[in-house]
Formats: C-alpha cells, sequence, structure tokens
C-alpha cells in the first residue's frame, strides 16, 4: 500500500532533485528516504527516478505521479486541518503570505488586533510576489495572502479589504504635475503587480515607464525620487504608513487614479475560514485607523 510517507519523500526529491536536500527537508536519513522511494517502485513497478552518481532525474511518469501525490498530501493536510479547526478553529500555526508593496504598511500594524482576538494562533508571515504567493495558496504552502487586485486569481476565494489610490512622489518643490514634460516614471522592475497596477492608474494619460530603471522595493524606490532622478506612484497605504517620511520628497494625492484592489486570498475548501475572514477584519480596520495624508505634504530629512 503506499503511504503519504512514501508520496512526501516523493515531492521533496521532485522539487530538490538531491537526495540529501531532499531527506533534510524530511528529517530523515538520506538511506530511510531512498529506500522508501524504492519501496514506492517496487509497489508500482515503475522507475519513478533515474539516479546517477552525480545527479538525479525525475522520469515522466514520474514527474506525474509527483503532481498528484501533492494533491493527495494536501488533501490529507486538510483533513488535519479539518479535525483541528473542528476542535480548535482559532489555534495553532497560520502562514500568510503579502506582497511587498502591502504587507510592511498594513500587516505590523494589525498584529495586536489579531493576536487580542486569536492569542493561541501563531503567525508566520512571508513577503513573495504575488504569482508565487497564489501559487503557495493553492499549493498549502500557505494558508492565505494579501494581494492587490486585478490579478488573476483562479479559483481561490478573495475577501475584499480596501481600495488603495495613490499619491505623486516628487523630488524636493515638484509642482506635482503627472505629465510634466521631461519628467521619468520611475517604478518597481517587472514582476511586481505595482508596476502594472501604477501604469494602468491612469489609462487615458498615456504613463510611459523609464525602462533604463526597475526599482527592487519601495525604499529604493523613494530614494532615487529624492535625489532628483525622477517622479513615481505609491500607494496611499505605503504613504499613510509614513514610507516617504525618511526622504526629501513632495507628495501629491491623485483622486483621479484607478486604485488597486487590497484583498486577501485563501482556498475555497479550507477549514479554517472563519478565522481568516476574523484576520480580514483586523487588517480592514487596521487600515481604516490609520492617518490619512494631507492634501499636499514635503516630506525632510
Amino acid at each position: 500500500m503506499i503511504t503519504l510517507r512514501q508520496l512526501r519523500f516523493l515531492v521533496a526529491l521532485s522539487e530538490e532533485l538531491n537526495f540529501t536536500r531532499a531527506a533534510e527537508r524530511c528529517h530523515v536519513t538520506q538511506s530511510t528516504l531512498s529506500s522508501a522511494l524504492r519501496s514506492l517502485e517496487e509497489h508500482l513497478g515503475l522507475q519513478l527516478v533515474e539516479r546517477t552518481r552525480r545527479s538525479v532525474m525525475m522520469t515522466a511518469i514520474g514527474t506525474e505521479i509527483a503532481e498528484r501525490a501533492r494533491g493527495v498530501l494536501l488533501e490529507a493536510r486538510e483533513i488535519e486541518e479539518i479535525a483541528v479547526a473542528h476542535l480548535r478553529p482559532d489555534e495553532g500555526a497560520l502562514h500568510v503570505g503579502a506582497i511587498p508593496t502591502a504587507g510592511p504598511y498594513l500587516l505590523p500594524a494589525a498584529l495586536p488586533r489579531i493576536r487580542a482576538s486569536y492569542p493561541r494562533l501563531r503567525l508566520y508571515l512571508r513577503e513573495e510576489l504575488t504569482e508565487s504567493l497564489l501559487d503557495g495558496v493553492a499549493s498549502g504552502r500557505l494558508d492565505l495572502a494579501l494581494i492587490a487586485l486585478p490579478f488573476e486569481t483562479g479559483a481561490l476565494h478573495c475577501m475584499s479589504l480596501f481600495t488603495d489610490g495613490y499619491h505623486l512622489a516628487g523630488p524636493p518643490g515638484h509642482c506635482g504635475d503627472l505629465m510634466a514634460d521631461g519628467e521619468q516614471l520611475l517604478l518597481l522592475e517587472k514582476g511586481h503587480c505595482l508596476q502594472r497596477h501604477a501604469l494602468d492608474a491612469f489609462p487615458q494619460g498615456r504613463l510611459e515607464q523609464d525602462d533604463s530603471f526597475g526599482a527592487t522595493s519601495l525604499t529604493t524606490l523613494i530614494a532615487m525620487v529624492s535625489a532628483g532622478l525622477g517622479i513615481t506612484l505609491l500607494p496611499d497605504l505605503a504613504v499613510a504608513a509614513g514610507a516617504a517620511a525618511a526622504h526629501d520628497v513632495t507628495l501629491t494625492p491623485l483622486p483621479g487614479a484607478n486604485p488597486r484592489q487590497v484583498v486577501l486570498v485563501w482556498r475555497k475548501t479550507s477549514p479554517r475560514i472563519p478565522v481568516f475572514e476574523g484576520v480580514g477584519a483586523a487588517l480592514r480596520a487596521t487600515h481604516a485607523a490609520m492617518p490619512t495624508a494631507p492634501a499636499c505634504a514635503r516630506h525632510r530629512r
């Protein structure tokens, strides 16, 4: 009979392609993992792994079975979660992911509210890009994720939290005109959903990004603006959290911009939905309590 242990070993090896790393990930010895996988191959009558002294490669059927095994392991985990959720829905580990342009500005402020509501919940937070977060939730690696729409979320459930508009950030003394001649629009590098959202904020304005530049974080972006190298769009969430407070920049609200929609996503089959909804309510309340930026402000170092 196939065991969940064997399937867990197979999935680990398919992702690591190295027996040592797969064994460490599963907290077993390499010989234990190798022996279990050989027993699985003998039971199925199939070769799942091509082994040489220098490399490990999954066979075609091994790759297919490993993919099915991920689904089986996820369902097995959800069975365990159903039992735990029935007995103690607000206890245990909660793995939460967030995009870098929202998580750092919202989650730390929301933690006191979440802990007050769920004192026995252990939160584990990760920052990743949207596609990785959605894959993590769908595969069960994450329980829920904080992302921004528009973005294709597939079969995941979305809980709307709030809309997030934009401020124009310019160097000291900037006129506040987004379409001023000669201005370079600096944005995050491709892969960040905010890069696309910012360009879509004014579809009628034909915004064009400076293709010679792509920041990896809002902190870098703000520093470049402060140095007089261009202008950028900052989410209101980041502005309200004080992301620009340490830099000499001029901030101008852009009420006509198409906002992004900040949401919490999770699997529809998860047994802990009431807890997720409670976390979402805490995030929503935290955002509502954040200070709003003045109509026009200059932050100085």
